[in-house]
């Protein structure tokens, strides 16, 4: 079966910077077709392809996870920073919108928690290297939820 739209993929992939450090590896599966569960240029190499296919493609930033956000750094009381919680942890919390956000925990330093709402690749360009494992018909249920179930994709 060759990967179109409303295709559950399973791919094997691995994440570079742009000088070959290994960021992130790993097994994935997504639903194919604009769903936005993955990089649309990462989407659009698979395209067509069967499993065996493998790529790399290289993700500027913009292609990426963008432009890193100074606005999304923040400085807390360590009062107000919840317990357990400890450094490259994750907390949630708003933007200045009052939109939902996720915010790093990046160091505590006396009084002060410094969390940043950028994500940690965000800034960087990126090599994307996948190697296609299975492709099935997505199930409607994966259709209307927008997501692969099970497997390496999500759970509910």
């Amino acid at each position: 079966m060759n990967i179109s739209k409303d295709c559950a993929v399973t791919i094997q992939y691995k994440v570079t910077d742009s000088q070959g450090k290994p960021l992130d590896s790993g097994n994935l599966a997504y639903l194919h077709g604009g769903y936005e569960n993955i990089f649309p240029k990462v989407e659009a190499a698979f395209e067509g392809q069967a499993a065996g296919f493998s790529t790399s493609v290289d993700l500027a930033v913009e292609d990426a996870f963008g432009a890193r956000d100074e606005s999304l750094v923040r400085v807390i009381p360590k009062s107000e920073f919840p317990a357990g919680v400890k450094v490259g942890g994750q907390l949630r919390g708003a933007n200045e919108r009052g939109e939902p956000q996720a915010f790093y925990v990046k160091k505590i330093k006396g009084p002060e928690v410094h969390l940043d709402g950028n994500h940690p690749l965000a800034g960087l360009a990126l090599r994307f290297s996948g190697k296609v494992v299975d492709v099935r018909a997505a199930s409607e249920e994966e259709i209307a939820h927008r997501h692969v179930h099970g497997g390496h994709g999500h759970h509910h």
